[in-house]
């Protein structure tokens, strides 16, 4: 792919990524979902808070209704409440504007098809080909011309979903979010109100400018203060587009992705509802999740980074939990993307049942030290099919015994290896990695 990467076609706003994208990404849709059909298209967007979503979400619009479709326009939401509303709503694609946790000088344009998950490759594809002046599109004319719809109704039922999807009241609890000045800022206080809470809300007075900015999952020590200072019980902290979270317990703890599948795993696993007993981590989840997994006698099946690769994994084994580190989590039974508030809620309800703190709930598990090096070379392929680099690696995993392990891959998008070493201590960590690292010198740029 030339512009679509694994998360959108991302870039600085009107320099890798400008408004002329996303104008003949508005252009190409909207004709390609039309020609399919003998009615107008029907297309649903949705942005993040940051000042050049605006901008782009005007491009793509101009560029859907100029090719004949139909603009319902949910202005700012989540990125899965766009995937929902595609879904709920029958629409023929999503579109969301947004760069995730970048700064706001950031952007990007996000596509998912009818089934609510990422677009098709084929079709990107094509849409690559159309930017690029390969492929020609006919202007609609007359009353061919789509229109733009003000579509409020679709985020309040999105707000409404994930309401009814807790069984559960929430009268007497403290809870603390942090909206990362994001698209979360508008939902979240409102699905956490409906319920009961006490809610404290951080960061959710978004300028254009201070998405991310010292707040949301990225930045969570403000969030750890605020739980400890308030005597909160528990806080959630979003990105920027709102499809991940991270916790903190009552004690200021940060409870990552990691630690969520396990609380989450193993509680959905009692109530039988955790399909074939497994959880979807990735290959960088810590190894202390995996034993933990082990010990609470559930099954896990790792993938490669991505939640992407999470869900196709999901998908095609019909696991119904996943999820990454970062706190990217899905609930296959739900859902077919992350989503953070929805994550927040399903932690909620594991706290409600089980009459414990998440701090109890977390206990079993005994995260290993990690460390991760980040190296720049001349060819990443080279280094990582070269025998003395798969050597040493082996090497290093023979080292510790059997105590930690050692993962070495290469970057999807820089020309770098990461080598993870986990042990039961720092040193053993770096003395593994030092194994790796000694074999990857003559690779360094």
């Amino acid at each position: 792919m030339k512009y679509f990467g694994t998360d959108g076609f991302r870039g600085v706003a009107n320099e890798g990524l400008n408004v002329e994208h996303a104008y003949k990404i508005g252009r190409f849709v909207g004709w390609y979902y039309g020609a399919r059909q003998e009615k107008k298209a029907r297309i649903v967007l949705g942005k993040d808070t940051r000042r050049s979503s605006y901008m782009f979400e005007s491009a793509l619009v101009s560029g859907l209704v100029a090719s004949g479709a139909d603009a319902y326009m949910l202005h700012v939401i989540p990125t899965p409440g766009v995937s929902y509303e595609v879904v709920d709503g029958a629409f023929d694609c999503g579109v969301m504007i947004t760069a995730s946790h970048n700064p706001y000088t950031d952007n990007g344009i996000k596509l998912v098809n009818a089934e609510g998950y990422k677009m098709d490759e084929d079709v990107l594809e094509l849409i690559e080909d159309y930017i690029d002046g390969k492929i020609e599109v006919p202007l609609a004319t007359g009353d061919a011309i789509g229109c733009t719809v003000d579509y409020m109704q679709g985020r309040n039922r999105y707000i409404a979903h994930l309401i009814a999807s807790a069984n559960f009241s929430l009268q007497g609890v403290k809870v603390g979010l942090d909206c990362a000045n994001g698209a979360a800022s508008s939902v979240a206080k409102p699905v956490f109100d409906a319920l009961g809470a006490d809610v404290r809300v951080i960061n959710n007075s978004p300028d254009g400018f201070n998405i991310n900015v010292d707040c949301g999952s990225t930045h969570i020590d403000r969030l750890r203060r605020h739980v400890v200072e308030q005597g909160l019980d528990v806080g959630f902290a979003y990105d920027g587009d709102a499809d991940r979270c991270l916790a903190v317990d009552e004690r200021g703890n940060v409870v990552d992705g990691d630690l969520i599948l396990y609380i989450c795993g193993v509680y959905l696993n009692k109530h039988g509802r955790l399909a074939a007993g497994t959880v979807v981590p990735t290959v960088m989840s810590n190894y202390g999740l995996f034993k933990a997994l082990e010990q609470a006698s559930l099954s896990y099946e790792t993938t490669a980074v991505g939640d992407k690769n999470v869900y196709a994994c999901m998908r095609e084994n019909g696991y119904s939990l996943g999820g990454e580190q970062s706190g990217h989590i899905i609930f296959g039974d739900i859902e077919c993307t992350g989503d953070g508030i929805m994550t927040s809620l399903r932690i909620m309800e594991v706290l409600r049942a089980e009459r414990e703190t998440l701090s109890q709930l977390c206990a079993p598990v005994k995260l290993y030290p990690q460390e991760l090096v980040n190296v720049r070379v001349t060819d990443k392929d080279a280094a990582m099919s070269d025998e003395g680099v798969l050597a040493a690696v082996k090497k290093a995993e023979e080292f510790l015994a059997g105590q930690g392990r050692v993962l070495v891959r290469a970057s999807g998008t820089e020309p770098l290896v990461r080598t993870l070493a986990e042990a039961p201590t720092d040193e053993l960590c770096r003395k593994a990695n030092a194994i790796v690292l000694e074999a990857l010198k003559p690779f360094q740029a």
